[in-house]
């Protein structure tokens, strides 16, 4: 099973066929995914699962729906075990970006996060989930594959918001503000942490 986000709704990739309550079942092979979108952004549904017999081609086949966008982030913790949060849109979110040329999705994660934030001396302790969700540029629909990684850093500098990114705040949060900000943060983000 994997979750792909429209917002905070989940379209569900399953091969299970269960009754429909608060979601509706369509079949991978043959959904107009442009109507499951506009269904999950104007009726009150809470998802939309996708169904396939076969779960080893479940997110390939979704994956040729739409452009995918590959970007790379990071969880990144502090000495002090405070987690690295970034304010975009309104809304917390961890740092990452897109792929830039033939970099590595681990150089990738790395580099995003240190120009978003400003913070440096960042290594990479494991990977994390994998999350999709899909969004609209330009007036088309895409999905932004993101590998996500733990991170760690003994930085303790200056944090700088990458402004043009539309970033308007960067802070270590501990564990109890973390949580506050997660009340105001993406699907995809609350997994995460």
């Amino acid at each position: 099973m994997y979750k792909v986000f429209v917002g905070d709704k989940p379209i569900i990739l399953t091969t299970k066929v269960e009754q429909e309550i608060d979601f509706k079942n369509y079949l991978l092979d043959t959904v107009n995914i442009g109507k499951v979108i506009k269904e999950l952004n104007t009726t009150s549904l809470k998802e939309v699962r996708l169904i396939h017999k076969n779960e080893e081609k479940l997110l390939k086949k979704f994956l040729k729906k739409l452009p995918n966008v590959i970007a790379g982030g990071g969880k990144v913790y502090n000495e002090k075990k405070d987690i690295l949060f970034i304010y975009r849109n309104d809304k917390w979110d961890l740092p990452k970006g897109k792929v830039e040329g033939n970099e590595t999705i681990e150089r990738t994660a790395i580099r995003e996060v240190s120009e978003e934030t400003g913070v440096g001396g960042l290594e990479i302790t494991k990977p994390l989930e994998t999350t999709y969700h899909i969004f609209k540029r330009n007036g088309r629909h895409k999905i932004k594959i993101t590998y996500w990684f733990e991170m760690k850093t003994s930085f303790n500098g200056n944090l700088y918001a990458q402004e043009e990114e539309g970033i308007t705040k960067v802070e270590w949060l501990n564990p109890n503000q973390a949580k506050k900000a997660l009340e105001n943060s993406y699907a995809n983000i609350k997994l995460l942490v």
